[in-house]
């Protein structure tokens, strides 16, 4: 079975497995900030400590795409009404070659639908990663990163938060030292940096 096939079935019985959680449960929780996306957000064990005392929670599964990430919005995002929504997507998107504006435009349907599910609800955008693993497509990635930011440009409930300067070094080059051995998740060390970026935007934002 090619590895992209492979790649999508995963990812599939991945979000079956989310989304047959109990909606009411999630309701139950109060509002705060939802975190959603690929593995680079659900293996951030962390994140609850890192970001307390703000009210979080992780709906994200390894593999996700953004067309996997619209279909979590309903069932694992809307229903905790939360104030603000922490997205990471589009890496797995870069590797089934998909076009940037599609990438992109996923993620701005997905801010379009919350939007009108939830108005007033907070959009953070976390820049694609520019890991190692993907350097002969970073610039898919960069400009995945630059049409979000654009578009963030245009609308006052979104930002877009760029975590890619604490992922190099002075001289240009990967810190290495951030990344699992398969040069593309992140160590703990990583997420120390990205809670120190994202935490003050979140506090701002839920007040």
């Amino acid at each position: 079975m090619p590895t992209v096939t492979v790649r999508r079935w995963t990812a599939a019985l991945a979000l079956a497995i989310v989304t047959a959680a109990p909606v009411l449960a999630a309701r139950q929780e109060p509002p705060g900030v939802v975190f959603v996306g690929s593995s680079i957000f659900r293996r951030w064990t962390a994140l609850a400590t890192q970001m307390a005392p703000l009210p979080v929670a992780n709906v994200s599964f390894d593999g996700a795409t953004t067309y996997d990430l619209l279909g979590l919005l309903g069932s694992r995002v809307i229903p905790r009404k939360p104030k603000v929504v922490v997205y990471y997507g589009g890496s797995n998107d870069v590797d089934l070659d998909e076009p940037p504006a599609a990438i992109a435009g996923r993620v701005t349907q997905f801010i379009d639908r919350l939007e009108a599910a939830l108005p007033g609800t907070r959009f953070v955008f976390v820049s694609v990663n520019r890991s190692p693993d993907h350097q002969d497509l970073w610039s898919v990635v960069d400009e995945v990163n630059r049409q979000v930011q654009v578009y963030a440009t245009t609308h006052p409930l979104v930002q877009f938060v760029d975590v890619n300067p604490v992922l190099f070094s002075v001289d240009g080059s990967s810190r290495l030292d951030l990344f699992m051995a398969d040069q593309r998740h992140l160590r703990p060390a990583a997420y120390q940096e990205f809670a120190k970026i994202l935490k003050p935007i979140l506090a701002r934002a839920v007040q």
